[in-house]
């Protein structure tokens, strides 16, 4: 990263506002494009953009280079003549505070249908010649992930290792038969990441113009249930009949007495060097082709990583099991050069997670609303920031900080005015202020945050099943004030 000063605002698409349930990537993201700009800020994080399932959060995607169709703006499929007004007129009335996945979603598929069966009738012909070069471009992933999509909506969303013994292990019989029978509806998964990509392509030209970089959101693993494992089972650790033979997690500690367990698969760490980690070379440019920036999600497993057994019910019993650490690391500098990763160093980090880091210069992350915990000396406290990290008032995994500080014990509360200098009822903004003067050379802080907002607006609780990722805000509650305010902030403080 570069090391200007600079700041920005956490804020996932589907938080944008507007009326079909979702924020999408329609006019409302250009909206909010030109309200970081004129609020002077050069940053825009995004959580993961990939194509959720069950429990609708983005770091459990059924593919790791795909985009997520509900984001497909409706009134831009209207602008491409992909839709008729009518079609939007009948919309239902959905909640505007946030999502409700269920009715979005089959809302939403029915009107990607509708869109992906004029297309294939003749409508919008000056997108074929678009749609053929994505599809040619895209062929190393595309062709996996919609067959493996259109199978998972013939089985009725079952997992994979649940399918036909054919499908399952990949027999070229049994692929050649599922894509002859499902030949519809794998066009149309081909159709709809065509959609994602030109749409999401916009609103990045956008950003782009208005000096706006997008910080994307890497997860270190993916779905078990994902077209990347089916396709690639070599590459994980996975038993005879497909599921998990090692799972990724965590241990337990003061605060998880079990751990907790993620159930994604672990890599084949070995079998990907021998061909200089080539999937993850992949995966990293195609994520460079969509993002500026790219938060690397649990950095410290590429030091080392906790093994639970397959078949285990929690995170009790594993191990700490090495990962490709360095080697990783130069092998994805020799084909992709300079790595503009964030580096999330949060939790338990132990030295060597710390050299690693260092190695590469990446940056790493720092919370404001840990930094009150422990006294004077807490790493995470403004006066004890280095240059070369990123600074945040919390992320999508804290509450907001009007929740924290109202549910934090009261001696954090009362050092935290103490060293903010502030009484408390503006405590967002004194984090904010905060924030923008550190030394670090990058702030962010969530917009809940900028628009004050309680733990009802929380974005995700870990461990908490249903519930989240739905906030979204309505375009009255971002004002000129906000704008003025942090855009005041921004120039004070050099950003």
């Amino acid at each position: 990263m570069a090391t200007i000063r600079a700041s920005g605002l956490l804020l996932h698409p589907t938080s944008l506002p507007g009326r079909f349930g979702i924020g999408d990537l329609g006019p409302e993201a250009l909206r909010w494009v030109d309200f970081l700009a004129a609020a002077g800020q050069k940053l825009w994080q995004v959580l993961p953009l990939g194509p959720t399932g069950y429990g609708d959060s983005p770091y459990q995607s059924f593919s790791a280079f795909a985009g997520n169709p509900y984001l497909v703006s409706p009134e831009r499929l209207l602008e491409d003549g992909l839709l008729e007004p009518a079609d939007l007129a009948g919309a239902p009335a959905f909640p505007a505070g946030r999502v409700d996945y269920g009715p979005v979603i089959e809302w939403k598929l029915a009107i990607l249908a509708k869109s992906h069966a004029r297309f294939s009738a003749g409508a919008a012909p000056g997108l074929r010649e678009d749609f053929e070069t994505f599809c040619h471009a895209q062929v190393g992933w595309l062709e996996d992930f919609a067959l493996f999509m259109a199978l998972k909506e013939a089985h009725g969303g079952a997992t994979w290792t649940s399918w036909e013994r054919g499908l399952i292990a990949r027999e070229p019989a049994a692929l050649a038969a599922a894509r002859e029978r499902l030949a519809v509806a794998v066009g149309s998964q081909r159709f709809r990441q065509f959609l994602f990509f030109r749409q999401w392509s916009a609103v990045r030209e956008c950003a782009r113009a208005a000096g706006v970089r997008i910080i994307g959101d890497l997860p270190i693993f993916v779905a078990h249930d994902s077209a990347d494992v089916w396709a690639h089972p070599e590459l994980f650790q996975l038993d005879a009949r497909g599921a998990p033979a090692a799972m990724a997690g965590v241990p337990p500690d003061y605060f998880t007495k079990t751990g907790q367990l993620w159930g994604n698969p672990l890599y084949r760490w070995d079998v990907l060097a021998r061909d200089g980690y080539a999937w993850w070379v992949e995966r990293l440019r195609a994520t460079f082709e969509v993002v500026d920036i790219a938060r690397l999600d649990h950095f410290r497993g590429f030091e080392a990583y906790w093994e639970v057994p397959g078949g285990q019910a929690t995170a009790e019993k594993g191990r700490w099991v090495k990962g490709p650490g360095a080697a990783f690391f130069e092998s994805v500098r020799a084909a992709l050069g300079a790595l503009p990763i964030i580096a999330e160093d949060l939790g338990f980090v132990t030295p060597g997670v710390l050299a690693l880091r260092d190695r590469f210069g990446l940056p790493g992350m720092k919370i404001l609303q840990f930094a009150f915990e422990k006294g004077a000396l807490h790493p995470f406290l403004p006066h004890n920031l280095p240059a070369n990290c990123v600074v945040y008032t919390g992320t999508h995994d804290n509450d907001t900080t009007r929740g924290w500080y109202a549910s934090a014990p009261e001696p954090q509360r009362h050092f935290a005015r103490s060293y903010l200098g502030c009484d408390g009822d503006d405590i967002a903004w004194s984090l904010i202020r905060a924030g923008m003067a550190s030394v670090a050379d990058t702030f962010i802080a969530p917009l809940q945050d900028v628009l004050d907002l309680g733990p009802e607006t929380r974005m995700n609780l870990p461990g908490r099943l249903g519930g989240n990722w739905g906030w979204r805000f309505r375009r009255e509650q971002v004002t000129d004030a906000e704008c003025d305010r942090l855009l005041d902030l921004t120039e004070t403080y050099g950003r």
